[in-house]
């Protein structure tokens, strides 16, 4: 018999269908849903699952464009106790061969965002598939599988209330894939509690609530778009959704619908502030009251744009990662209604907090009510191992189906990120343990790098990296992003005047914010093109490095 003390995602149907029956809970193009309407949606795919023999722990497998249908298909997978798998349409074609035999589903939805890497699986067997949905229209030549319509589906459930759903094994609900920063997947099993625990620490930290419109500017198949939309099922907001991001599509989306709430990484804010600015006529000012952002850290000049261009919103930022289901701690960066956000973005927004000495890294908040973390400290015993623990972690890795904690101790999981903890709680991150760069015996990790450079006015992105040094063992060097109308020249001296840079200036401006000296760059690049990503928007650090020493090797053997 089915415990329904237990948590479960479907649990918000009964919301949408008592407080929300009438009111519109999803935007997709021209196509509105009212709480009602989407619960019914998901009820007939359910039934249409059950009938179609869909068993509790069987995997679906998702690559779609944003859309209502996307998360109908969601809460119905979870409904009837399966397993979804949202792949990410973007991956090349290995990538999703290797994922779907990961996770070996009975049955696979597509739409014709995943049309090139589906067309070659035809040539790949995968025992496992019994079926395949096909949003779209059926243009394409299938001939491996039962080629199925959600309408040759879907029946019409017997009852509406009260809601039988049932549980995969474990509680199971979700396999979401993490390119971390290497780019190659892995499926990371989360429950039920986490994405409710986290949806509900959204609502506490972040504010959401019923009157939201929410802008999905991330994919449904990344654990920061997935956890929003969970967050906006449970408190009935409604979802405007587009296929994918777009920066005309979002501003234009956010004036039309009057959006007020959206996530965002710093390409995306970057691109948004970049198709405002020159608009005479800008309306989402008014509208917008929250913002969170995850990652990676905004620069210094893009908080102060988001303050200007979205001066009624809170920017709040998130630190986190898909093996937490999310979010584990949250930074207010700027609060309109708050005047100490403003006073000193040096100490990225941490309200009422003045620091004797600040710890290294980058600040990013105090850990959410749910989350407890440690430091597994080095020999100083203030810097280490971020440590982590609670209903948020994930299962386990799908593949592997082993436990997830720190081999060390039996309940906390290692994050694989270095930082400290200070006196207020703020947690300080350092970097990646695998991202590290040794120079002259010393550990220094990027990002401490990269936080100070970013603070300058001239500069709008930066990685650092570290590149082989016959003397150093490696030496620390620093790709930047000049900001419009700045310009770079080796010739500069540190007294040439504002709006140039050079290498001289940049390291005298490191030693000025107490940059310690082994850890500022001995080598600047003027970048000129985008920064490489993952398919979730994370910097590809170990492609930067590789396009670095490439550049080097062809100077050297020109010489």
């Amino acid at each position: 018999m089915a415990n329904y003390c237990h948590p479960h995602i479907c649990q918000c149907l009964s919301r949408l269908l008592g407080f929300r029956r009438h009111f519109p809970v999803t935007v997709t193009g021209n196509r509105r849903k009212t709480g009602q309407q989407l619960v019914e949606e998901v009820l007939s795919l359910a039934q249409g699952l059950l009938h179609l023999g869909l068993s509790p722990g069987h995997v679906v497998a998702i690559s779609a464009y944003n859309s209502d249908r996307y998360l109908e298909w969601l809460l119905a997978v979870a409904f009837v106790g399966g397993i979804a798998a949202p792949l990410n349409y973007r991956w090349s074609f290995e990538e999703a061969r290797l994922a779907l035999a990961a996770v070996k589903p009975v049955l696979l939805v597509t739409d014709e965002s995943s049309s090139t890497w589906y067309s070659k699986l035809q040539q790949n067997d995968i025992p496992s598939l019994k079926w395949h949905i096909l949003l779209d229209s059926a243009s394409l030549d299938f001939t491996k599988w039962n080629v199925l319509t959600p309408e040759m589906i879907k029946r019409h459930p017997v009852k509406v209330e009260p809601f039988d759903y049932s549980w995969a094994p474990e509680g199971t609900v979700i396999i979401c894939f993490t390119s971390g920063t290497t780019g190659k997947p892995k499926g990371v099993t989360l429950s039920h509690g986490a994405l409710i625990i986290q949806s509900l620490a959204k609502i506490a930290i972040v504010g959401y609530n019923e009157d939201d419109v929410y802008l999905h500017t991330a994919p449904l198949c990344h654990i920061g778009g997935l956890s929003s939309a969970m967050t906006m099922l449970m408190v009935g907001g409604c979802h405007v959704l587009m296929p994918k991001f777009d920066a005309e599509s979002a501003v234009g989306a956010i004036e039309q619908y009057a959006v007020t709430s959206f996530i965002t990484v710093p390409a995306i804010m970057a691109s948004l502030i970049s198709v405002i600015r020159p608009k005479e006529i800008w309306k989402g000012g008014e509208t917008v009251k929250k913002i969170l952002n995850g990652g990676g850290s905004l620069s210094h000049e893009l908080i102060k744009d988001s303050s200007i261009f979205f001066h009624k919103a809170k920017l709040i930022s998130a630190y986190g990662m898909t093996e937490t289901c999310s979010s584990l701690t949250f930074l207010v960066l700027y609060d309109p209604v708050d005047e100490k956000t403003t006073m000193s973005l040096q100490t990225f927004g941490v309200a009422g907090s003045k620091f004797i000495q600040q710890p290294q890294g980058v600040c990013v908040g105090k850990p959410a009510p749910h989350v407890e973390l440690k430091i597994s400290a080095d020999a100083s015993g203030l810097i280490g191992r971020i440590l982590t623990r609670g209903p948020h972690i994930m299962l386990r890795y799908w593949e592997t189906h082993t436990n997830p904690v720190s081999p060390n101790n039996e309940v906390w999981l290692d994050t694989g990120d270095i930082g400290s903890i200070d006196h207020y709680g703020n947690l300080w991150l350092l970097g990646r343990t695998n991202g590290r760069i040794k120079s002259g015996g010393e550990n220094i990790y990027p990002e401490e790098v990269e936080a100070i450079l970013l603070q300058h006015p001239g500069i709008t992105n930066v990685v650092v990296v570290g590149i082989p040094d016959a003397h150093l063992t490696e030496m620390v060097a620093a790709c930047i992003q000049l900001r419009e109308n700045w310009q770079w020249s080796e010739q500069l001296t540190v007294s040439d005047e504002e709006f140039n840079l050079s290498r001289k200036n940049l390291q005298l401006y490191c030693i000025e914010n107490h940059l310690s000296r082994f850890k500022i760059p001995k080598m600047f690049i003027s970048w000129k093109k985008p920064f490489p990503l993952t398919t979730t928007g994370k910097i590809r650090r170990d492609q930067v490095r590789k396009e670095v020493m490439s550049q080097l090797q062809s100077l050297h053997s020109n010489l």
